[in-house]
């Protein structure tokens, strides 16, 4: 080769979008070098083609053409010409006639490019000859290839690369491989057909194949990751392909290069999805080989222990799916030990690949199986040649192996079955039951009836029926079992024809019956509470009713109730339980009537004979109980009491038969052991006897937990239920019984009203309005005391487990010594001799600041990771230089002798404490030595001081003379302290003057270290510096020390020449320390070391820093992370396995469209508020400065001047909840296992030299620690918009190639959407794909084919699920990306992965929980607030769940995954729409139900934000209670009620769904009292009570409206949350917050918050509605103006508020006087309060909400929604119509019953108008109905003069408007009229005009209401018209209203100010300034 080509380094070239690297020619090339000509340049553009925007169809066929012709452009531009030209013929043969969208433009912009540059070429032939140095194209394309392929060889084998020589050798892989597919196309001479065949030759370029993580190509195998012995021995698994059918069989002419290709050829996978998966195999298998135990001779070789690890994992719940159904498995393997390890590597391989390719069939884990089951049949029948008995043929796949076979035949029609059925759904307003989910088709395959679908599959088989065309035909679903009768073939026979597929002709018979929903029907009912939790609500009712019998009967001691009539009238309760027996048997039947067509018959069978029993049952018991009273055969004993009888009846009898199934589970109960083999055995003895229990399904079996675990919980709650039943019977129950006595005994004649029910005994009605109030509260206040004592036990937990230790600075201070101990222990691994002794925990057992014998340089290690740790909060700008300085440790050789010199923060000021001690201390020697050791802080600071200043002498002073002095002075001292006579010798008062004078010296050495010192300047400190050191020398010898002259007299005693006495007379001229010649006394400046110079700067510190360094560092969160991880130390973890022995893992963020990183244009635009960057400055002051320093600019000007926008973009959105936030943070994890694997691997040398030192010195060793990494960690980002930003050109496209860029290893997934011809027509194509960053592109790795798009369900979790398949490990940790993450806590990662292998009871964990931060509650109080209520529940409550209760589920997005568990059961979240909303939580569910472990570790914490505003809270909150509603009606939900036990059960109901049910009964508790106590007062009843029966005040009303107040004011949340701030941070502090908390309102929030999810709880169990709310977390809290307020809280808080205040106005009207005033305010005031709040909380929290220039704008804007018209494409924000309709889209899919129910809701509103006419003076005190009747003659009058207006509007306002003036006067007038007649003819009153308007506004309120329900019937007429006119006046109105105070309140300048104090409190106490954000927000308005 007569030249050769070299990369050089990348230079920018201007692009449209990206700027990129090029290649160049070697300047020093031997022949003809490149020479850039000016000539050229006028000629060929160099403007690069666009390679990044192109048309989706073509982009992954054309797109890297065009990069490497913009790459070599510039040097070689006939390549280039050649690349593009390929590139568009390329493009014209996918898409002749340019129908894809974009392609048309591209092709013409590209040809014209091309013109272009061949016209340029004919006007300069001869240039551009010279230039090509060949003759022809195909020269010139071999010269360049085989000079990059010279290269390659050249440089590829090479270990020692920096980063720029392998971006080097990447660049020209990727050259040479394109050149290599260009040169062959165009050497083939073949033309279309060459292009055609294009897949072909790119498979043979060897150069450049994309890879992930394992560079499998042979390029590759030079890596360090492919040189680990574990990569080698999976690779060799893998690629043993011995023993395969030859490749001919499946028509391949080469050998099969691994056993992944032979499945490929074998059942058609994609070959992107089988690259993928081939790396996924090897990575399993090689981290599961390192952790196999090992013989110290042998390396990891056959991996036979591994691969059998691995086939447990992964078929586990295929095996128990075959035994569920009673099949045997296909996984058949050979004797053979060689053999037997291919064939488990090949069903690995096979269920890997059916599995990367199932797309949204991932989410159906039995389907998978089933699949599975009939493939691996076939893939042993190709092994072993096996023959068809039908056929006579070999055994082949179904669908052979014809490219993407798989997908299309076996994938896609499931899914098209999956799409069609959710389109069903309708976008969730259809009823759950016309739909199948994922859950229906999955839990179709539990059932025997799934083989009837056939292998090949069967399309006319019921399950692919989406639409019922045929209802009339009965079922066949005993087909099958027909079959076998008639044939009398065997299992095993009817098996083999089941995997040969062979069925019966009646099998075979087209049907077209669409089967319904599967095992479970959600039905929309509250009633589903019920029927889950049937036992707790059984046992609550009976409870209750035993209760009120021994109320009854006075009971004053639990012995009493064996009194014979109070246990005969007890023993009553089975006749209830019998009763709710029977009811629920009725809830099933109709609940699971349309699953009917899917439910065996054997189960219909039992539901019938069920209900029989159960019917059979309330008849039997209450005929026996009612004849055998008072009649019992006893058998007397000695003694007469009834107890010494024994003494029984029928009814005992009868009752001891009916307990009999209760007594076999309670026996059961006790034995969990037992009772888990019954449910989980298969055996049909077992199946029988559970038979009559719950129905047999495959999951929700064998979830019992150890009997030390049910010990625990039980005893939980049986006090909970002790307390529970003790307060409800002494404090509800028993004071309402004589009560209720009175009531009954009141005979009332005379009514207030029309009674309708005027015969009706014992005051029934009145006995309802008293006790149903308490009846709902004592169904509520059992989740009050569970609160309660879930503070207690959560608190006591945390104290055992060492919580809070180090909670502030001076603790951290006080117990530092004892953490490198502690970090040792922790997270330093063990050696075999220390693993040996059981490792101790606490304060430890080694010797304080030393390392363990084992581990010597441990202390180094501890040092090495510490200044990481404070590094990483520099970088952060959580702390400044200084403080940076202050907190770093020294690292020397000392440390690996376990001696460490401790961080200068915390020898704060103690050199100047000793001097100051020492300084006038009379006592002895011994004494202050004491004194000063007893800190040992200061003993450490005095001594490094003195050795410091004895260090920087040595070298300082070169004289012979002055050493000498020196050292006698050091002399002198030393032996002064070995003699005990420092205090005699030293005059210790001069110690400040030496201090003084060491510190000048030392701060005229930092000034000289200064590189840049000019001569003079030097000479000037030299002179200096001697002064120094003479004042020193001069106060040491005679002010200090008493003996002076002994320095002088013991040099002359050992002088011993004239020439040394010459030297000694030298003193007298020049002076001491003095130059003298060219001899020099001092060495100055001093030798140019680092460490040198981090010593004197230590030193100096040392002696300067004073008390203010002891709050270091001041940021507040660096306090937090630092206290935290130094607890964390003291905590029980696993021990730390050294990384190559650790568990791998994966990341996985699911990101939509939300911000990457803020814009420069965001950062400073004001439109809506404030700036973003104006804001960060002002919230984050500290930070800012800091970060400024870094930067070191002086402010946000300089920054710009100097081009730093980018790390100002990076700083800004680094405090927001960005994605870039979010991968930093997880990044850290890779940046913790290098570091920990550095620490494995390095030698003492290596940790002294420091880890980046290293990392770039030592490039083998750094290639390993990336090869280390890149096995353990993986983080995967599915940007799922990615490709579609990508296209458009949206900024967020570069956003996230930029952080690829930062983060090298970062993956991101995306869905790629783009049209491919099909026979000239486009047809859309869906792609998932993944991409790395590859030298400033983003490169395509694998491309996997979808069936279609994969968003059918809920969006997040299909994101998740389409990506989820790049992952790697085994282990999966999902990350939202509002979260953070810290290095410090990185490093105790590989600690919490251990947690896999423990056993937690039964079982090892399946998903680990962990703590999480919220750190967004430092500004407004409102995120105050929100973050300390999900603290209490990610800490204590989470706490209490995982131990003792053991039903903690998946509750957000830290949570770490057993990976391989959970991608073989459905995927980490379930996805069917709407029902699946909360789509976390049923990960958690679905992981109990399938019998997985579940546990909470508080040791490692990650970050999340939260909304900081009122209305994205609410938002949040309403999905959460959307997402809860649906859960309630959800089989997850009901499967788990079923199966657990009844304390588990318990547990489960009050953490999950109960939380709401309780808050919403509540609320409706507070209705009951009110609505009760409103009959009482309007039918005079009250009056009669008072004053006949003396009913005054009824204790228990008032402990039920206290009960309620305890929800109402937050305090289940409260009272954990204080145990938890008090744990943390101390009682004190939290009593201190919780008031402050108070003061700043929090009970209105907490009230408020009530109402919000109540509202959207009740409302989506009704009616459905549930939807994901995007809250936006916008990091700037912004003023929402009126109309949106009123938008987002009319239905849900104003209607209701209203509602209470007019009720309590009319029971302060009516109320009966001789009431006490005292008991009405105490039981009302918690309704008052809750009035007022959901009428005033969102503008009391609503910032800028009493300034009066707001306001004005708020009422404009609110004046111009309201009156707005809507119609259609105008959105609710712009028109109250147009809201008005989207407010009632829940009632749009609402069901009759719904409705009706609805329409029963709205009738409270007309019990106003029917009590209040009759008390208005002008009725006379008339109670006739004639009265009520004439009211609606005034309403109707009144809707017809509003009707009247509106026409009148209508008709004249526009042109007539003086005419509709005088029609409103008139109608006034009119009224007025009216009015005035009335008051002199019928003594109308002004009482009767306010108790009129109270009496009818409800009823038109009502009206309103029903006409919604009515909407479908009524649409279209007039009456609908007016139901608009109607409800837009009522709005109107209650706006008014409610602007009116806040306009009067506006006025007051003072109600302003207080307003920004309490909503910031907060930030005032952090001193942030909020004053200037809000006057910013209102300049910018």
């Amino acid at each position: 080769m007569s030249h050769e080509i070299v990369p050089v380094d990348p230079i920018d070239v201007p692009s449209t979008s990206y700027s990129r690297p090029i290649l160049a020619p070697r300047d020093d090339s031997p022949i003809g070098q490149f020479t850039r000509s000016l000539t050229f340049r006028e000629h060929v553009s160099s403007e690069p083609f666009d390679s990044e925007r192109l048309p989706a169809t073509l982009a992954s066929e054309i797109q890297r053409f065009l990069r490497i012709a913009n790459l070599v452009e510039s040097e070689e531009p006939r390549i280039a010409y050649l690349c593009r030209f390929h590139a568009f013929e390329i493009a014209h043969h996918m898409d002749r006639n340019s129908t894809g969208r974009g392609v048309r433009q591209f092709k013409t912009s590209l040809l014209q490019r091309l013109e272009q540059a061949s016209q340029s070429s004919n006007r300069d032939e001869e240039f551009t000859v010279r230039r090509r140095k060949e003759k022809s194209d195909v020269r010139e394309l071999k010269r360049v290839y085989h000079a990059y392929k010279e290269y390659i060889i050249r440089h590829g084998a090479s270990f020692n690369l920096d980063n720029s020589q392998r971006e080097k050798l990447i660049n020209a892989r990727r050259i040479a491989s394109v050149l290599y597919e260009v040169l062959k196309t165009v050497t083939s001479g073949a033309g279309p057909q060459a292009i055609a065949d294009r897949e072909s030759i790119r498979a043979k370029s060897e150069f450049y194949v994309p890879y992930n993580i394992l560079p499998l190509d042979k390029g590759g195998v030079h890596q360090a990751i492919m040189h680990l012995p574990e990569i080698k021995a999976a690779v060799a698994i893998v690629r043993n392909t011995r023993g395969l059918p030859p490749p001919e069989e499946f028509q391949r002419h080469q050998p099969f290069l691994d056993l992944f290709e032979f499945l490929q050829f074998a059942f058609g996978f994609q070959n992107g999805n089988v690259a993928n998966q081939r790396e996924h195999m090897i990575l399993l298998l090689s981290n599961t080989i390192i952790r196999q135990p090992q013989k110290q001779s042998s390396a990891p070789k056959s991996g036979d222990e591994a691969v059998d690890a691995l086939m447990k994992k992964f078929f586990k719940n295929y095996t128990n799916w075959c035994k569920f159904l009673g099949r045997k498995n296909n996984i058949r393997l050979p004797y053979v030990k060689q053999e037997a390890l291919q064939y488990k590597t090949l069903y690995i391989g096979l269920y890997l690949l059916i599995w990367g390719e199932a797309s949204n069939l991932r989410f159906m884990p039995e389907c998978l199986c089933y699949i599975f089951h009939h493939m691996a049949y076939e893939l042993h029948g190709v092994l072993t040649s096996a023959v068809s008995m039908i056929t006579g043929e070999k055994v082949a796949p179904a669908y052979g192996g014809g490219h993407e076979s798989f997908l299309a035949n076996v994938v896609t029609p499931i899914y098209r079955i999956v799409e069609k059925e959710a389109e069903k759904n309708k976008n969730g307003t259809a009823d759950h039951s016309m739909w199948r989910n994922y859950d229906d088709l999955n839990e179709f395959f539990w059932s025997l009836e799934c083989f009837e679908i056939g292998w090949p599959m069967r399309p006319e088989h019921d399950f692919f029926c989406v639409e019922s065309l045929d209802t009339s035909k009965p079922g066949r679903w005993r087909g099958m079992l027909r079959f076998r009768k008639q044939t009398k073939k065997t299992d095993e026979e009817m098996e083999d024809d089941e995997e040969l597929g062979v069925l019966s002709e009646e099998q075979t018979k087209p049907t077209s019956r669409w089967l319904g929903k599967t095992n479970f029907v959600e039905t929309r009912s509250f009633w589903q509470i019920f029927r889950s939790f049937d036992r707790m609500w059984t046992f609550f009712v009976l409870s209750l009713q035993a209760l009120i019998i021994m109320a009854c009967h006075d009971v004053g001691s639990p012995l009493q109730m064996f009194n014979a009539n109070i246990f005969e009238d007890v023993m009553s309760i089975f006749i209830t339980s019998a009763i709710l027996k029977f009811i629920k048997g009725i809830l099933d039947i109709i609940f699971k009537w349309k699953a009917r067509n899917t439910m065996p018959i054997n189960e219909k069978k039992k539901q019938m004979v069920k209900l029989g029993f159960a019917a059979m049952w309330t008849i039997i018991l209450p005929v026996l109980y009612s004849h055998s009273r008072k009649k019992y055969m006893c058998y007397f004993t000695d003694y007469k009491t009834w107890l010494g009888e024994w003494c029984f009846s029928p009814y005992m009898v009868a009752v001891t038969i009916y307990m009999t199934g209760s007594a076999i589970e309670l026996v059961l109960f006790f034995v969990p052991a037992i009772s888990k083999y019954i449910e989980t055995s298969n055996h049909r003895i077992f199946k029988t006897l559970s038979w009559w229990g719950q129905p047999r399904l495959y999951v929700g079996r064998g979830m019992q937990e150890t009997q030390v675990s049910q010990f625990k919980y039980t005893f939980f709650w049986i006090l909970v239920l002790l307390t529970k039943f003790a307060f409800s019977y002494a404090f509800e129950i028993k004071p309402l019984i004589e009560p209720t006595r009175l009531i009954m005994k009141v005979g009332v004649r005379n009514y207030e009203w029309h009674e309708i029910f005027p015969e009706v005994k014992s005051n029934a009605a009145a006995i309802v309005a008293v006790w149903a109030p308490i009846m709902v509260v004592y169904f509520m206040d059992t989740q009050i005391w569970y609160s309660v004592y879930c503070t207690i036990f959560g608190g006591l937990y945390g104290v055992l487990h060492h919580l809070g230790e180090i909670r502030t600075l001076g603790m951290l201070r006080g117990r530092f010594h004892t953490l490198p101990s502690a970090f040792n222990a922790s997270l330093i691994p063990h050696s075999a001799k220390d693993e040996k002794r059981r490792k101790q925990r606490g304060f430890f057992p080694f010797n304080l600041g030393r390392g363990s014998d084992g581990q010597k340089n441990s202390m180094a290690k501890f040092v090495l990771v510490w200044n990481q740790v404070i590094n990483s909060f520099r970088t952060e700008d959580l702390i400044s230089n200084k403080e940076l300085d202050l907190m770093t440790m020294p690292m020397s050789s000392e440390v690996l002798s376990g001696i460490i010199r401790w961080p200068i923060f915390l020898l704060a000021n103690k050199f100047s404490t000793a001097l100051s001690i020492a300084k006038d201390f009379v006592e002895k020697d011994e004494v202050l030595y004491r004194r000063i050791r007893k800190d040992e802080y200061m003993y450490y600071a005095v001594k490094e001081c003195y050795e410091s200043l004895k260090y920087i002498l040595q070298i300082l002073v070169v004289g012979d003379l002055e050493k000498k002095i020196i050292s006698g002075i050091i002399n002198e001292i030393e032996e002064s302290i070995r003699q005990s006579t420092l205090l005699e010798e030293f005059k210790m008062t001069e110690l400040p003057a030496l201090h003084e004078k060491c510190i000048e010296l030392v701060q005229l050495l930092v000034e000289g270290s200064d590189e840049q010192l000019q001569e003079e300047k030097s000479e000037e400190l030299h002179g200096k510096l001697v002064k120094a050191l003479q004042d020193i020398f001069e106060l040491v010898t005679n002010d200090m020390m008493v003996h002076g002259d002994r320095v002088l007299d013991l040099l002359q005693s050992r002088e011993g020449s004239g020439e040394d006495t010459g030297i000694f007379m030298r003193v007298i001229e020049p002076q001491l320390f003095e130059s003298y010649g060219e001899w020099r006394c001092i060495h100055f400046p001093l030798p140019d070391s680092a460490s040198l110079s981090e010593q004197i700067q230590r030193f100096l510190l040392l002696l300067t820093v004073k008390d203010s360094a002891m709050d270091i560092p001041e940021n507040l969160d660096a306090r937090r992370r630092l206290s935290f991880f130094a607890t964390s130390l003291f905590m029980d973890m696993p021990d730390a396995p050294k990384v190559r022995h650790m568990m791998s893992f994966s990341v996985l963020t699911p990101h939509y469209q939300e911000d990457i990183n803020f814009s420069t244009k965001e950062l400073h635009s004001t439109t809506s508020s404030v700036s973003i960057i104006f804001y960060m400055q002002k919230i984050f002051p500290d930070e800012w400065k800091n970060f400024l320093e870094r930067m070191g600019c002086d402010n946000l000007d300089a920054l710009k001047k100097e081009g730093k926008e980018e790390e100002l973009r990076n700083w800004a959105s680094f405090r927001g909840q960005t994605l870039s936030r979010t991968v930093r943070g997880m990044m850290y994890c890779r940046e913790a296992l290098k570091l920990q694997a550095f620490l494995d691997m390095a030698d003492d040398e290596d940790i002294l030299e420091g880890y980046k030192d290293v990392e770039r010195s030592n490039r083998p060793l750094a290639a390993q620690l990336d090869a280390l990494a890149d096995m353990k960690f993986t983080y995967v980002v599915s940007c799922q918009m990615f490709g579609a930003q990508k296209s458009a050109g949206d900024p967020h496209a570069q956003d996230i190639l930029d952080l690829m860029i930062k983060y090298p290893s970062l993956r991101v997934a995306y869905v790629e959407e783009r049209e491919e011809i099909v026979l000239d027509v486009p047809k859309k194509v869906y792609y998932s794909i993944l991409v790395k960053a590859v030298n400033g592109f983003d490169q395509e790795i694998y491309r996997v084919k979808l069936p279609g798009p994969p968003n059918i369900g809920e969006g997040k979790p299909e994101n998740q699920n389409h990506a989820i398949v790049f992952t790697r490990g085994e282990a999966l940790q999902t990350i939202d990306m509002n979260q953070d993450h810290y290095l410090e806590e990185a490093f105790k990662m590989r600690n919490l992965l251990q947690e896999f292998l423990r056993n937690r009871g039964r079982r090892p964990p399946t998903v680990l929980g962990l703590r999480e931060h919220i750190f967004t509650g430092s500004v407004s109080s409102l995120a105050w607030f929100m973050s300390y209520q999900e603290t209490s529940f990610v800490t204590i409550g989470q706490r209490l769940l995982d131990n003792p209760l053991r039903v903690r589920f998946h509750y957000g997005h830290p949570d770490v995954f057993d990976r391989i568990f959970h991608i073989t059961r459905g995927g980490i979240s379930k996805s069917s729409r709407t029902i699946n909303l909360s789509e976390d939580v049923f990960a958690g569910y679905n992981t109990t139900l399938r019998r997985g472990c579940i546990t909470y570790n508080e040791y490692l914490q990650v970050g999340k934000g939260r909304d900081v505003g009122l209305n994205q809270i609410s938002k949040f909150e309403a999905k959460v209670a959307n997402g809860n509603s649906e859960q309630t009606i959800s089989r997850d939900i009901y499967r788990l009620g079923q199966r657990f036990d009844f304390f588990r059960m318990l547990s489960c109901y009050f953490t999950t769904i109960g939380f709401y049910f309780s808050s919403l009964i509540s609320v409706i508790g507070i209705y009951i009292y009110l609505y009760g106590q409103l009959y009482l007062v309007l039918s005079g009843l009250q009056k009669t009570l008072i004053l006949e029966a003396k009913v005054k005040n009824i204790k228990s009303l008032e402990t039920a409206l206290a009960s309620q107040s305890f929800i109402q004011l937050g305090l289940l949340t409260g009272l954990p949350m204080v145990m938890e701030i008090g744990l943390e941070k101390g009682f004190l502090i939290a009593f201190q917050d919780f008031i402050l908390m108070q003061l700043q309102l929090a009970a209105f929030f907490f009230t408020f918050s009530l109402g919000t999810k109540t509202h959207y709880f009740g409302r989506t169990i009704l009616h459905g509605g549930a939807k994901y709310r995007p809250t936006g977390r916008k990091v700037v809290v912004f003023h929402a103006n009126f109309s949106e307020n009123y938008r987002l809280y009319s239905r849900s808080h104003f209607i209701k508020g209203f509602e209470l205040m007019i009720l309590l106005v009319v029971y302060e009207l009516f109320k009966h006087t001789s009431q006490s005033n005292m008991a009405y305010s105490f039981i009302t005031f918690s309704v008052w309060f809750m009035s007022f709040t959901w009428l005033c909380a969102p503008f009391l929290f609503n910032p800028s909400g009493f300034t009066w220039e707001i306001i004005v704008g708020d009422w404009r804007d609110w004046n111009r929604w309201i009156k707005e018209q809507g119609g259609i494409g105008i959105q609710q924000d712009k028109s109250w119509q147009s809201w008005w309709n989207d407010e009632q889209a829940h009632l749009r899919g609402s069901g009759v019953g719904a409705r009706c129910l609805e329409i029963i809701l709205s009738l409270r509103f007309f019990v106003y108008q029917y009590g209040l006419v009759y008390h208005l003076d002008i009725t006379q005190s008339n109670t006739n109905i004639i009265v009520y009747a004439l009211s609606w003659v005034v309403i109707l009058a009144t809707f017809f003069t509003v009707k009247a207006v509106d026409l009148g509007r209508q008709l004249f306002s526009t042109r007539k408007h003086l005419v509709f003036r005088f029609f409103k006067v008139f109608v006034f007038v009119s009224i007025l009229t009216v009015i005035i007649t009335l008051s002199n003819i019928c003594h109308l009153s002004v009482k009767d005009l306010l108790v009129s308007c109270l009496a009818f506004l409800p009823t038109g309120w009502g009206l309103i209401l029903i006409a919604q329900a009515v909407r479908p019937k009524i649409e279209g007429t007039s009456l609908w018209e007016f139901t608009q006119v109607l409800a837009r006046a009522y709005d109107y109105g209650m706006g008014v209203v409610l602007f009116a105070p806040m306009a009067t309140l506006a006025w007051l300048p003072i109600i302003s100010a207080f307003q920004t104090r309490f909503l910031f409190n907060e930030a005032f106490n952090r001193r942030l300034q909020i004053q200037p954000i809000l006057a910013g927000k209102k300049k910018n308005r």
